[in-house]
């Protein structure tokens, strides 16, 4: 079968893994520039020259026993680290987060600075709206994008699927990035959950970072909702002065400053796991369904591979091969909610 994953970070990366494994092809498509999405790294401008901080997670954790294997060729690669002085749990992409996504993507097909605009079944097959045309036909859709994004393409095809993904609200978050031209000696190099500052870290203190003093800020959900629509040049010195707060101690004003709002950063899972709609052969996946953290990405897009694999081999049984890339209506319970 030939599938279209819509959205390549860890989820739609993960699914498209599985599905390459059991003997399908798979295309992705992103409206991102490169890697990263909610692991990426900014290349951020400053006097001090280019500076490269993680703005999105700050680093994940492995206890599914499937995903650590995955962790450790992660590993065994290079593309992450240990941060043993966070926790014994924590790991870290280097030399940025967005490198986990990147080794991910190198083994894939995928397609960036396309965004997605509608999704359109005929006659058994797939067809995707973008601004540059039509893409297609492909055997089945996946999504692996936020909720919100996700029921605008659900809904004029699986209803209960859109009213799962309506329901699963994602919190914002107001991330600054700063960077100066000396340490900020008096501040830990982490510190969680001092409100409004949900995090704050040390960038260049993390395992395989180099260059100049720079700091990360991630406002917790409410301060951020309260400051929405507000504009990252009017945030900034909010959250500069948040952090001299919380740490009590006077800042320095930044050679660099930027922020940047994640308006879909945080869901609380919606306990689903992965959504499968074998008659029109239409999923989705993503964090949102599990919960909140980069492991949760990874499961909820292996299960919807796991579940799409195991329908298109049923099918297979029941057809000749050369129909194998169909779905029969009525063979199998419309919709799976794993």
């Amino acid at each position: 079968m030939h599938f279209a994953i819509i959205g390549a970070g860890m989820a739609g990366l993960a699914c498209a893994d599985a599905l390459i494994d059991a003997g399908h092809s798979a295309k992705l498509f992103d409206k991102g520039r490169g890697p990263g999405g909610r692991m990426s790294t900014r290349q951020m401008q400053s006097p001090l020259g280019e500076v490269a901080i993680d703005h999105g997670a700050q680093y994940f954790t492995a206890r599914d026993p499937a995903f650590r294997r995955t962790v450790e060729g992660w590993s065994a690669d290079g593309v992450i680290m240990p941060w043993p002085e966070l926790s014994e749990e924590a790991w870290v992409g280097v030399p940025g987060m967005n490198a986990i996504i990147g080794h991910m993507a190198a083994l894939q097909v995928v397609q960036w600075g396309v965004q997605i605009t509608g999704i359109a079944r005929e006659a058994d097959r797939w067809w995707l709206s973008s601004e540059g045309g039509t893409l297609g036909p492909f055997d089945a859709v996946m999504l692996a994008i936020p909720a919100e994004q996700a029921a605008g393409l659900l809904s004029l095809h699986d209803f209960a699927m859109a009213r799962i993904a309506l329901m699963a609200r994602s919190q914002p978050c107001w991330t600054s990035l700063f960077v100066f031209d000396a340490p900020l000696a008096k501040i830990p190099p982490v510190i969680r959950d001092a409100s409004p500052v949900a995090w704050a870290v040390r960038n260049n203190a993390k395992p395989g970072r180099s260059g100049p003093e720079a700091w990360v800020v991630q406002a917790n959900a409410d301060w951020s909702g309260a400051h929405l629509e507000q504009s990252p040049h009017d945030v900034s010195p909010l959250l500069l002065l948040a952090l001299a707060q919380v740490a009590g101690c006077t800042i320095p004003e930044p050679v660099a400053a930027m922020s940047h709002r994640w308006r879909f950063a945080l869901s609380a899972g919606t306990g689903d796991g992965a959504l499968w709609n074998h008659d029109i052969a239409l999923g989705v996946c993503g964090d949102w369904l599990l919960g909140p953290r980069i492991e949760s990405a990874w499961l909820s897009g292996t299960l919807l591979a796991d579940h799409a694999i195991g329908a298109s081999a049923a099918v297979t049984d029941l057809v000749p091969p050369a129909h194998s890339a169909t779905f029969p209506k009525g063979h199998m319970d419309s919709r799976k909610l794993l």
